[in-house]
């Protein structure tokens, strides 16, 4: 099968081709495993801290890519829950120990033995993937393979976000950085939360347009002042300045929830600006979001076919995937970057 693998971490503004498209045996799935033809693997941010060390892949060659649907293409013996022909979908939780109190109380995504998906085991950057069936999921027809790529992460993960901040119909919410996951978190609330108002706080001035089409009635630059104070802010960005600049537009007991697995060092000079009368007194509170759990995917899947959510995205081949990611780090972004897989 072909597959694009990272031998080595490395620094993207020097190697700009990090993945090198390689021929690798078919896997074959063990007793509980579903051997997965891949039709399309989202792009996700995750990747880069993977490829510059970040979150460093345990071994390598590893195959990246976490936001996997393709078709069941085998089983093992004792894997009775798909049908061969069924879409799966993949996320970035690949397993767990399945006994600890984390696992027992559907919190998975705290396991000490957690896996995920593209760094632990080879991921969707390939024609075939397997994984154990109690980690896919079924994918529902009123998404296509590309649609619902995003779905598996930039979704899931925005979801645990939403949760997490304990957002309330009426209250104010912000984005900081509006990229695959928070553009998705958006749609989210404007279904659920009908009463609630979006302010989005980004850089980019083709996200802060984006961001009013999708309905935030008020959209500036991440070093603006929100014209209210809001009640919960969502991060989704890799650095420090919005984290701190985000601070300051809490109501008093407002909550900042951080929505990314690690933060880049390049601005990290940025926290020596947190003050804690502006930024943290009153009763302030910041949360971060460690992974996603089996059931933010499952319940995410339904609540996306419900509304529906269709994802914004940019498709690309399985070659052009070093050219996605070196957008992503650019900050090139509308929607969701997924991979094509022919």
């Amino acid at each position: 099968m072909k597959a694009m693998v990272l031998n080595a971490i490395c620094d993207l503004r020097k190697n700009r081709t990090p993945l090198e498209l390689v021929d690798m045996p078919k896997p074959e799935p063990g007793e509980r495993e579903i051997l997965v033809k891949v039709n399309a693997c989202g792009v996700c941010h995750t990747e880069l801290d993977e490829i510059e060390g970040r979150t460093p892949p345990p071994e390598f060659p590893v195959v990246l890519g976490h936001e996997v649907v393709g078709k069941v293409e085998e089983a093992g013996s004792l894997a009775n829950r798909f049908k061969i022909g069924d879409r799966a979908g993949i996320a970035w939780i690949f397993s767990s120990c399945r006994k600890c109190k984390f696992c027992l109380s559907g919190n998975e995504n705290l396991c000490q033995d957690f896996k995920a998906t593209g760094r632990d085991a080879n991921g969707g950057y390939a024609q075939y993937m397997i994984v154990q069936e109690d980690f896919a999921y079924l994918i529902p027809d009123i998404f296509s393979d590309i649609e619902a790529a995003p779905l598996l992460c930039a979704g899931a993960i925005g979801y645990r976000s939403l949760k997490l901040s304990g957002l309330k119909n009426g209250q104010n919410l912000g984005l900081t950085g509006f990229g695959a996951s928070a553009h998705l978190v958006l749609k989210m609330v404007r279904h659920k939360y009908p009463d609630t108002n979006v302010y989005v706080f980004a850089r980019n001035e083709k996200e802060r347009i984006f961001a009013k089409e999708l309905g935030a009635v008020w959209a500036g630059d991440t070093e603006e002042t929100s014209p209210i104070k809001l009640d919960s802010i969502i991060d989704t960005t890799p650095v420090w300045k919005p984290i701190v600049e985000a601070m300051k537009n809490l109501e008093p007991g407002g909550k900042l929830v951080i929505n990314a697995i690690r933060k880049e060092e390049i601005d990290k000079e940025y926290l020596l600006k947190l003050n804690y009368p502006t930024h943290l007194w009153m009763e302030k509170e910041i949360k971060s979001v460690a992974n996603v759990a089996s059931e933010d995917v499952s319940e995410f899947i339904k609540l996306a076919a419900e509304i529906p959510i269709k994802p914004e995205v940019q498709e690309y081949s399985l070659r052009e995937a070093n050219k996605a990611l070196l957008e992503l780090k650019e900050q090139k972004i509308r929607g969701a970057k997924v991979l094509k897989i022919d």
